[in-house]
């Protein structure tokens, strides 16, 4: 089975399993697939986290975050007094990181795949070559974009008609990206960190102020790492570790909110909710003060991700009064991470595979590469521009994310497996920027506290706090309105919003052979198996 964002990149990825390919093999090619029908956020210019679990219990993850190019410098978006200059790490060429995914999903194929990747790659290629139907949701995204996309005369060649914006039912080339993915199925990562691919990225940051150079695309690596392990009411969860931020506060939401009986509380009650905002809103308290690239500076990942240091931080809970973020500072753990997509994998063997890669925000840096025809990410955004100051996200830089060259910015992306007596139970992840590790606690704790089916985890609503700012988010018709009026009374500041985090999921049942797929409705999601 494969879930993932788009119907296209779904079935191609079914397909690779019907054709003998393992898990592995067909999360490669959808991300593949979903750069070419998903360029919002699947990409080949971007990066991200895939975690592998084999059937025979060893568990990876692949990081091909992106990297800050070499002439990076720590006030490079600052204005000449010191202030952050938004547009400036979102917008252009100047914003991108040095783009991972190419390397990371090729590694993972080299690694633990069992087909080549003319076999994985072919599925985009023709696709990009030969065209596919618009569907509506890509429709209103590329016609809303279009007044950034005039910012770039390579963006409007590549993704409108001279011009005008591509309708529904629209048949869509990508003739400049089929010739990069042709490029990489002929030469591998040369054939996208090298040659001519790798001229045209720099011919783009020098014709748009960027400054990641030949040098940059050719010494990038990506890099295999244990994944981060934590338990769950009796259950394993295995989850991305620094330089994600997402899987350490997934396990320090998970470590608190299991000191409660969310069961007995009810699902979305008062207090059961307020249980959810208190933990985390010290999660996030604590990802500004501790959390970096753990190969620039040292984690305190143990501690955090601790039973023993879950329950010091919540020492200070009240049951009937929320703690406002004034009053919530960073733990001690020395004793004890917006435009995103995920997916997720099993094969009849048993291996699973859980990711999630990004451009960060909608359509990265607004900037098609011209020639190669794939948009360049907005990573430069996720590093601390200033310490305190907030990123797109509204999320707070501390000192440990700030940019250094070659350095990897911070993610708040969680892919997660969940494990029940050695067998992958869950597998699941979402896209949302900071709502991504909030929005899979709650699908995890649908399933395992309130015994929910895994399309309705993922369908329930869902809600929000991330410390700072100091509001509670949720979904529309999330709530009732005597808990909306409880939670006020209780010194809440509530938002209601449309989404939080569009999330996809899939459930393993062992014991009757079924594999069970929970695509998200918040957007075109699709859940594919035979």
């Amino acid at each position: 089975m494969v879930v993932s964002a788009d119907s296209l990149a779904s079935s191609a990825g079914v397909e690779i399993l019907r054709r003998g390919g393992n898990a592995v093999d067909a999360a490669v090619a959808v991300g593949f697939v979903l750069a070419v029908t998903y360029p919002e956020a699947g990409n080949l210019g971007g990066g991200g986290f895939m975690l592998i679990r084999m059937a025979g219990g060893e568990s990876t993850m692949i990081d091909f975050r992106e990297k800050a190019p070499a002439a990076a410098t720590r006030d490079m978006y600052l204005d000449a007094a010191g202030r952050p200059v938004r547009e400036k790490s979102l917008i252009g060429p100047l914003a991108a990181g040095v783009p991972g995914t190419v390397d990371g999903l090729l590694t993972a194929l080299n690694e633990y795949g069992s087909l080549g990747k003319v076999d994985v790659i072919r599925p985009a290629l023709e696709l990009a070559d030969l065209g596919f139907r618009v569907n509506d949701h890509l429709a209103r995204t590329l016609e809303e974009e279009i007044p950034r996309f005039a910012l770039f005369p390579s963006t409007m060649k590549a993704f409108t008609r001279n011009g005008k914006p591509y309708r529904w039912g629209d048949t869509l080339r990508q003739p400049d990206l089929a010739s990069t993915l042709r490029a990489i199925m002929e030469r591998g990562p040369d054939g996208f960190y090298a040659g001519d691919v790798a001229a045209r990225i720099a011919a783009e940051m020098k014709k748009d102020g960027g400054i990641i150079t030949a040098d940059d695309l050719r010494d990038y690596g990506s890099v295999e790492r244990d994944p981060l392990l934590g338990s769950y009411r009796g259950y394993d969860v295995i989850t991305a570790p620094p330089p994600s931020s997402g899987g350490v506060l997934l396990l320090q939401i998970l470590n608190s909110i299991e000191r409660f009986d969310l069961r007995r509380m009810g699902w979305n009650s008062s207090s059961s909710v307020h249980a959810l905002a208190a933990s985390c809103q010290r999660a996030f308290a604590d990802r500004g003060a501790f959390l970096g690239d753990p190969d620039f500076v040292q984690v305190p990942v143990a501690g955090l991700i601790s039973k023993q240091y879950a329950a010091g931080r919540l020492a200070d809970f009240d049951s009937m009064h929320a703690l406002r973020s004034a009053g919530i500072g960073s733990g001690d753990p020395s004793g004890a991470d917006h435009q995103t997509t995920h997916y997720c994998v099993v094969d009849r063997l048993g291996n699973v595979v859980s990711v999630t890669y990004t451009l960060n925000g909608l359509f990265g840096c607004k900037a098609v590469v011209d020639g190669a025809g794939f948009f360049l990410n907005n990573e430069m955004d996720d590093f601390t521009v200033k310490p305190g100051a907030l990123n797109m996200f509204s999320l707070v830089g501390g000192v440990r994310n700030g940019i250094e060259p070659r350095k990897r910015m911070l993610s708040s992306m969680a892919p997660t497996i969940v494990v029940k007596d050695n067998r992958p139970f869950l597998v699941l992840g979402a896209r949302g920027g900071s709502r991504i590790p909030t929005s899979v606690a709650q699908i995890v704790a649908n399933v395992i506290d309130f015994g929910m089916s895994v399309q309705e985890a993922v369908d329930a609503p869902r809600v929000h706090h991330q410390w700072i700012p100091d509001t509670l988010l949720y979904e529309k018709r999330g709530l009732a309105s005597d808990v909306v009026r409880n939670l006020g009374s209780m010194g809440y500041v509530l938002q209601e919003v449309d989404v939080t985090a569009r999330a996809h999921a899939l459930m393993i049942d062992s014991e009757g052979g079924w594999f069970l797929g929970g695509a998200d409705p918040r957007e075109e999601g699709f859940a594919i198996g035979y």
